[in-house]
């Protein structure tokens, strides 16, 4: 086709035919050009039927008129705006600058959309079927839409730039020849990207991509089962929140822009893994009512993530590895029921201020949670979860961690170190039980009392000895520092020096753990 310039507004070129001659009048009116038979059957662009001729443009007359068409009418902007139009051939716009308003619905491609480099004002595919979207470095002003478009050779986003709102909202997407379905690597969009309901059946790569907003896979199902990753973004920026939740048709869950067909109301699903790691996220990075299926071999790895919230609420994972190593989180919002068992979950240099439970979390889950994630002794997690609890006002459960925290270190330490290690927790509790201790001074203070009782003890003086009572003797031996005038007065020898000396070594232990618990209680008082 020969190319014409300066076209007076009343002519149109020769060799158009009518479904084209048509689309160039409506072009220039700015109005939409419908070639839909009203049977829905027959104009569903993704079904069997053929489009004939009479519904059909070839590509490069929709070029022409994107990027050197005729001017608009008088008193009308040009604009692009089809609705059941088949397009035949490439349609190739690599490199070009498109001015006019483009919205395609319900259209059907013949080949793949090549959009590399092009830049667009606004640019809508609606309800599309297109074979493959080639958009590397494609840059727009306004948003680019793609919902319920159907691409089975994949889509292709690499740095691009779109300037407000990128949508995918129940598109279904297939895997490319690389294994991915949407390859955004470096993809910047300006402020919301929204995939809900996105159906996925290859890898979805966002590597270092940043949202400006939030990025939305409300409902979305990712399925990679002969790939590592369902999800492969690490270093992904979104300056609000990362959803990963349930999706439902009207209800509060489902945003957009973008009418949605049908009534289901599903969770985010993910057939293989999920990889966040080095994420950033402003607001939170929500899994409420996630469903992870993972191979053995597969993670959901939110490795060294930052975010101020984890709302760590989704099923738990029959298989694979949860990865939230060296994750720095201010608030913890997670259920018992939706962490893995021992040896699938990695936490080490995980580092969060405030832990927010999902219904019932008894500290014994809670500490079996720690057990899961230190497959070998590790102080760190302990400490941790005591010094959050401890500021969260809960003394008495950050005792039962640090409790909790010897007895594992105790398992890991030399047999006569571990025997010791019993002794203690059986006495005073590794000190973290004070109550015990003062019952064991009490019963020592009986039985020494009772032992000196039969005793027939010597003064050092006499006539400058006070009155033998064997229960000042016994509580003066105990009780470290305090004088209660009785030990300097008797002479002990032989089996009642060592009975005395074990009162002093076991007293000084003793009254020191009670003290030390009579002090915490003071300062929490």
């Amino acid at each position: 086709m020969t190319q014409r310039a300066g076209l007076r507004a009343a002519e149109l070129p020769d060799e158009l035919t009518a479904a084209e001659a048509g689309m160039w009048q409506a072009f220039r009116n700015g109005s939409v050009y419908d070639l839909s038979s009203g049977d829905a059957a027959a104009d569903d662009p993704s079904g069997g039927l053929p489009w004939g001729p009479e519904r059909s443009v070839r590509a490069r007359v929709v070029c022409w008129l994107l990027l050197d068409g005729p001017p608009a009418l008088a008193g009308r902007v040009s604009s692009l705006k089809l609705v059941g139009v088949r397009i035949t051939g490439v349609l190739d716009l690599a490199g070009g600058t498109v001015a006019p308003y483009v919205e395609l619905r319900r259209c059907r491609f013949d080949r793949e959309v090549l959009l590399p480099e092009a830049r667009f004002t606004t640019l809508r595919l609606v309800d599309c079927w297109v074979p493959r979207l080639e958009a590397a470095r494609l840059q727009t002003e306004g948003d680019l839409h793609l919902p319920r478009c159907r691409f089975p050779g994949g889509v292709r986003l690499t740095d691009a730039r779109i300037g407000t709102d990128l949508l995918l909202s129940q598109a279904v997407v297939h895997r490319d020849r690389s294994g991915r379905s949407i390859a955004g690597d470096g993809l910047s969009v300006g402020q919301d990207l929204q995939a809900e309901m996105l159906e996925s059946c290859g890898e979805l790569s966002l590597r270092g991509a940043q949202i400006g907003v939030s990025l939305s896979l409300r409902g979305a199902r990712l399925s990679n089962p002969g790939g590592r990753w369902a999800l492969n973004a690490p270093q992904l920026t979104v300056e609000r929140t990362l959803y990963l939740t349930p999706a439902g048709v009207g209800g509060p869950q489902l945003m957009g822009t973008t009418p949605v067909e049908g009534t289901r109301i599903q969770p985010f699903e993910s057939q293989g893994g999920i990889r966040l790691d080095d994420g950033r996220f402003g607001d939170a990075l929500d899994l409420e009512q996630a469903r992870f299926a993972l191979t053995e071999n597969q993670d959901l790895s939110l490795r060294r993530v930052q975010t101020p919230e984890l709302r760590f609420l989704g099923e738990r994972p029959a298989r694979g590895r949860v990865a939230l190593s060296g994750a720095r989180i201010v608030n913890l919002m997670d259920r018992a029921d939706s962490w893995p068992g021992p040896g699938r979950l990695h936490m080490g240099g995980f580092t969060y201020e405030n832990i927010v439970p999902r219904g019932p979390f008894p500290l014994a889950d809670r500490l079996r949670w720690l057990s899961a994630a230190t497959a070998e002794y590790s102080p760190e997690p302990y400490e941790l979860l005591a010094a959050v609890l401890k500021a969260g006002g809960a003394e008495e459960e950050a005792r039962e961690v640090l409790l909790a925290k010897q007895r594992r270190r105790r398992e890991s330490l030399p047999l006569g170190t571990k025997l010791w290690g019993y002794l203690q927790d059986l006495t005073v509790g590794y000190g973290y039980r004070p109550g015990r201790a003062a019952v064991w001074l009490a019963l020592l203070w009986a039985a020494g009392s009772l032992a000196f009782t039969y005793s027939d003890l010597p003064p050092l003086k006499s006539g400058e000895h006070p009155a033998w009572n064997p229960w000042l003797l016994a509580l003066d031996l105990l009780l470290p520092i305090v004088d209660l005038g009785q030990v300097s007065f008797w002479r002990l020898a032989g089996a009642w020096q060592w009975l005395a000396a074990a009162l002093v070594l076991l007293g000084w232990v003793l009254a020191t753990t009670v003290a030390a618990g009579a002090t915490r209680t003071l300062r929490r008082n």
